[in-house]
């Protein structure tokens, strides 16, 4: 049985893909960043219209759509979205600082929402607040919004890069900061997961328009030489493993138990009824992926609160996970034990009949990320070992370009971030060069395994939480927050309150 990282990515596209000369489960694109990738066939998403949202207002930026060529199609133009709020900004007059969260691959208001972080500080800075949706995701598509025409083929969706995203957000900055009449005020770029990528990479490209950033959960490193494709899943295997030796080991086990019950007559039509799965498809190879998704994206997401970030989850979800699975209950029924522990993941709420592993809508927007990680985001993250929670697996760049080629009629660039940003001897580079940056990385979290894990030099700072989770730091205060997190807010605010006080400072002296 063939169990690739993350494949239900790609059931959005399982139609195309079927037309071709091989199958789908044959690509591996890799682990995205966390999104809920498939829905509860009975559960409706509710979310909160920005009409009435006391957050942020919508305001929307003429954007250009090329901003490295010449060419007459360059100078076409999009409607770019951005959020904001002003409510606790101290204007112009005292150059109170903006905060600017740099948009990840998804739906700008989703983010917005799971970061209150910004908004928690927002009093104590008197900032003004903007998040930037990413281009060609959200609302903010060029060739006049028309997805149909944006998303159509490589000549179109080569406009969707990191380096072009970077350009808007310093584009947009500086006319919001001239019409604000802000010009001298201080901005901070905040940014999780790859918008916290993001975030660091403005710094490091934009210190004229950014004094500082705070990036959490953010792989730079992750790409390939850097750091082992087996770096994820083992973090995986650990954040389970460290809950229960049984939970790891029935989990370890169960692959093989899955794949040869569908071999089975009659196997297939157990395995949809063990897990609740509806009547419309059932595939072991699917449902492998479906349970895998569940393990990844709850060790993503282990969160010391209850949380609503990809689907409804209880506090430190692995645990509860784990908890299900070593329920004495459940006997030696393997399958009743991982349905139990996955039911936490998509079904917390209690209200799905069934789960679908057809193809199900994104319900914020994510789809183009699998053109970056066919392009530039290369990020190695299937290698999984003998130890491994997931079957073994080696890392296949050659089966990721043949996707790619396949799909998109495009040849990945593994080379072209670490060349266009660093990675390479990163401690030593950045000592020499950047300043004024946070990095987060909670260890629970699988992917700071490519992070920025000890300090660069005085002004490049790494913050490691060991029980921390995907930028967990970003989320909103809860009365319920641990003291290490709590501690870990806190040190942030106080780097953040240095570069700005540097700031003032060094405007005074230049005045």
């Amino acid at each position: 049985m063939r169990i690739e990282a993350n494949l239900i990515l790609f059931f959005w596209a399982f139609s195309i893909f079927s037309c071709l000369c091989f199958s789908v489960s044959s690509i591996n694109f890799g682990y995205r960043f966390p999104s809920s990738a498939i829905k509860a066939e009975q559960v409706k998403l509710t979310r909160k219209s920005s009409s009435t949202n006391k957050l942020y207002k919508t305001k929307y930026f003429t954007q250009i759509l090329d901003h490295f060529n010449f060419n007459p199609k360059s100078y076409q133009k999009f409607q770019h979205r951005y959020l904001i709020n002003d409510t606790y900004w101290g204007g112009p007059k005292q150059n109170s600082p903006i905060f600017v969260y740099t948009g990840n691959e998804g739906d700008i208001e989703w983010f917005a929402h799971n970061t209150g972080f910004m908004f928690d500080i927002a009093p104590h800075f008197q900032a003004l607040l903007v998040f930037i949706e990413h281009r060609f995701y959200g609302k903010s598509i060029p060739f006049g919004g028309d997805k149909d025409i944006a998303y159509s083929n490589a000549s179109t969706l080569g406009y969707l890069t990191s380096t072009q995203a970077l350009a808007d957000y310093a584009t947009l900055i500086i006319d919001l900061k001239k019409n604000l009449t802000a010009v001298d005020a201080p901005v901070v770029v905040f940014g999780g997961s790859y918008g916290g990528m993001l975030a660091s990479w403005f710094r490091l490209k934009y210190p004229h328009v950014a004094t500082g950033a705070l990036a959490s959960s953010a792989p730079i490193l992750n790409f390939e030489n850097i750091t082992s494709p087996y770096s994820f899943n083992n973090i995986i295997t650990q954040d389970f493993r460290s809950e229960s030796e049984n939970c790891y080991k029935v989990i370890k086990g169960s692959w093989k138990k899955i794949e040869d019950t569908g071999k089975q007559s009659g196997g297939l039509e157990l395995l949809r009824k063990s897990f609740r799965i509806c009547k419309n498809f059932i595939d072991v190879d699917a449902l492998a992926s479906w349970l895998e998704t569940a393990f990844a994206y709850t060790a993503m997401t282990d969160y010391p609160t209850p949380s609503n970030f990809l689907n409804p989850m209880p506090a430190y979800p692995v645990k509860q996970m784990c908890k299900a699975i070593d329920d004495p209950k459940s006997g030696n029924d393997t399958f009743a034990k991982l349905y139990g522990a996955a039911s936490f993941y998509y079904n917390y709420s209690g209200t799905a009949t069934c789960f679908n592993l057809a193809y199900s809508p994104d319900p914020h927007g994510l789809d183009m990320w699998s053109w970056q990680a066919c392009t530039e985001m290369i990020m190695p993250t299937s290698g999984s070992n003998k130890e491994s929670i997931f079957p073994e697996n080696q890392w296949n760049y050659s089966r990721r370009a043949a996707g790619c080629k396949a799909f998109y009629g495009v040849h990945p660039r593994p080379n072209w971030i670490t060349t266009e940003f660093g990675g390479h001897d990163i401690y030593r580079v950045l000592k020499r060069y950047g300043s004024n940056m946070i990095f987060f990385n909670g260890l629970r979290d699988p992917w700071s395994g490519g992070g920025v894990l000890k300090n660069i030099s005085k002004t490049i700072v790494a913050i490691v939480a060991e029980q921390g989770a995907h930028h967990v730091d970003l989320r909103f205060a809860t009365k319920d927050d641990p003291k290490w997190l709590r501690d870990v807010r806190q040190m942030e605010i106080n780097i953040i309150s240095d570069w700005i006080s540097q700031y003032y400072h060094d405007l005074a002296h230049q005045s």
